[in-house]
């Protein structure tokens, strides 16, 4: 049985530092253009030779994002993309346009490509079909089954990917039009507006300004916004249905996000490896992914027709925790440098977080405030980007996040 890597987003260089140091085995990530998530931060040309050279030597795989789906007005600006990014060292591309395909094979042919989830890919003859076309790997359509999942995998030699966690598109493989026909930005293109996750109210035609809202009832509700993907419960059963790449979606989401979902599947995903047999998932990796932020848990389609398990009846997000700072340094064993970043005061119960489920409970006590400038404050107001000098548990490192706890909320990003 082999063990399959674990594939996390990077967004930014802050987050492919936290997806290297909780777990992953490899990252993508975006660059300028020609992405699907153009508002993810990404990375530029020039900060490209730096994430590559990180992950390098790191071990870790660094693959790049070109899977929107360009018109022909902008294929001359694609060239000349290409033929920059070309003497950098990338492990693969991802793409979902044959043309873009094509346009690599002539600029950089010997360029790994990976088939991104955008061209629903569906079964076993449709791998086999863009095998032919020398894609290196598959990442298999959210429509297909765990059963669908294993015949496929069964039928083809190349390697195929699945998502395991995140946000869920209502739209089939993720082409939509919501966004292009409400707002002019076109998710295609990677610009998507998330209009499914609006709030929604109902205007009879003869009752102009009588706004009713869309409530759920006992037969349920519209099916705009999806709850998000989990499916670590059944990792054991995609390992054995030979799965290579196991990914977790989320470019856009924080390093608290990032950080969270990671050192769960990476423990999860370790220890059943290491023990098939004997393994047990541990209750409280559940309950940990509850403290993030997401908007309720489904199966998706792995184990059939989703029908309602699939639908969220709020329109925002739930956590229970939220990221307060960041340790910046260490002085000495129990002295932290954290860089704040949402607002929390002494006396607050706060909770450490750290790679390979490190978890401390603390209180804040004994702050010392500095502004950016390094300037010791004299008042007590903490506010985001300003540092803090502040006791913390033992065996505290650089990069562990701080959070506060609260109880269940719903927040609106």
């Amino acid at each position: 049985m082999n063990k399959p890597e674990l594939l996390a987003p990077a967004g930014t260089m802050e987050k492919l530092k936290c997806a290297i140091r909780y777990g992953a085995d490899a990252v993508y990530m975006g660059g300028p253009d020609f992405g699907l998530r153009n508002m993810a931060g990404n990375f530029t040309l020039a900060e490209m030779p730096q994430a590559l050279a990180f992950c390098h030597e790191q071990g870790v795989r660094c693959y790049l994002t070109i899977n929107s789906y360009p018109a022909d007005h902008t294929l001359g600006r694609l060239e000349n993309y290409l033929q920059e990014l070309a003497p950098l060292p990338f492990d693969a591309y991802i793409v979902s346009d044959p043309g873009v395909l094509r346009m690599i094979r002539r600029i950089s042919p010997e360029r790994e490509i990976h088939l991104s989830t955008q061209a629903n890919t569906i079964n076993h003859e449709s791998v086999l079909f863009w095998q032919e076309q020398g894609i290196g790997r598959v990442n298999l359509a959210r429509e297909m089954t765990l059963e669908d999942i294993s015949a496929t995998t069964r039928a083809v030699s190349l390697p195929c990917e699945v998502f395991v966690h995140g946000a869920l598109c209502i739209a089939y493989s993720g082409r939509c039009l919501l966004s292009s026909a409400m707002t002019g930005r076109s998710a295609n293109l990677g610009e998507c507006t998330q209009p499914c996750r609006w709030k929604y109210a109902l205007v009879e035609e003869r009752r102009p300004g009588e706004y009713q809202p869309i409530e759920e009832d006992s037969s349920g509700t519209f099916i705009y916004n999806s709850k998000d993907l989990c499916l670590l419960e059944y990792l054991p059963d995609l390992v054995r249905a030979g799965v290579a790449s196991l990914k977790i979606e989320g470019r856009m989401k924080g390093v608290h996000y990032l950080a969270g979902v990671l050192r769960i599947y990476r423990t999860a995903l370790d220890r059943f490896c290491a023990d098939p047999d004997g393994y047990t998932a541990d209750p409280a990796w559940m309950e940990e992914l509850t403290t993030i932020s997401h908007r309720g848990y489904t199966t998706g389609f792995l184990l059939g027709d989703p029908k309602d398990v699939g639908q969220s009846y709020q329109a925002g997000y739930l956590r229970s925790h939220k990221l307060v700072g960041v340790v910046e340094a260490m002085h000495g064993e129990k002295l932290a440098e954290v860089v704040v970043r949402n607002r929390f005061q002494a006396g607050d119960q706060l909770s450490l977080m750290g790679p390979a489920m490190k978890n401390a409970d603390f209180t804040a006590t004994d702050l010392q405030y500095y502004d950016q400038q390094g300037t010791l404050l004299p008042v007590a107001t903490v506010h985001p980007n300003m540092r803090i000098l502040m006791p913390v548990p033992a065996g505290t490192a650089p990069d562990d996040l701080i959070r506060l706890p609260a109880p269940m909320q719903e927040f609106d990003s």
